[in-house]
């Protein structure tokens, strides 16, 4: 793999210049190659497991919240509440849709990279990795701004304003609240695994610019991804 190439590189070529024997610098790269391959696939794999929690769970949230509806009748005046009453419920539904296309499609590209090289897929330049790190980052950011949102504006239905004398209106419709919850729960759970996966990519990406000038992964600026 192009990884385990660039983890074993410098060892050879120190090998060689200590003058050692050549068989005592091949087992040096293959106890290395050993080492970095069962690490990064192992990356790897969480990697999608993370991408596909992501767009799981986001799926799921935005499904509830979406098909969340309760009709009340008031004095033969029916009343029906629906999530686009409360617009920080459309703003959640719209950053859950996009995550789950933007995961679909990481995850996409991951799973070809294990099909192909076993776990992992050299980054053949910066700006590639500057453009999933900079995706990961806006995913996650948008998914915990728009949780944040609906959960404050739901526990004001839930418990009301008492200095402004707004009542809840979850004893009223406690169906339509207990499904709208349901849907943040799996946000929540959705926008924690989008702050891993943004730690991920960022340690992929600044570990380019790493310590170790004299390996090729550095002077070529590739990783795996």
């Amino acid at each position: 793999m192009a990884m385990e190439k660039n983890f074993v590189e410098p060892a050879l070529v120190s090998s060689l210049n200590d003058n050692e024997p050549p068989t005592r610098a091949l087992l040096d790269v293959g106890v290395m190659a050993a080492m970095a391959g069962p690490a990064e696939r192992k990356m790897k794999v969480w990697e999608l497991v993370l991408r596909c929690l992501v767009g799981g769970f986001g799926a799921v949230a935005a499904a509830l919240v979406v098909t969340d509806s309760q009709t009340r009748t008031f004095f033969s005046l029916e009343r029906r509440a629906k999530y686009t009453d409360m617009k920080a419920l459309v703003l959640l539904v719209a950053a859950n849709g996009a995550a789950v296309g933007y995961s679909l499609l990481q995850a996409a590209r991951c799973a070809v990279a294990m099909a192909r090289g076993g776990g992992a897929l050299v980054m053949s330049s910066r700006a590639l990795a500057w453009s999933v790190f900079s995706g990961d980052q806006l995913l996650a950011y948008a998914m915990l701004a728009a949780t944040a949102a609906a959960l404050q504006s739901s526990l004001l239905g839930k418990l009301g304003q008492p200095e402004l004398q707004w009542m809840g209106i979850c004893g009223l419709y406690g169906a339509f609240c207990r499904q709208v919850g349901a849907g943040i729960a799996c946000a929540v759970v959705a926008g924690l695994a989008a702050v891993l996966l943004a730690s991920f990519s960022a340690f992929n990406l600044f570990r380019l610019y790493g310590g170790n000038k004299g390996s090729s992964s550095t002077r070529n600026g590739s990783t795996w991804y």
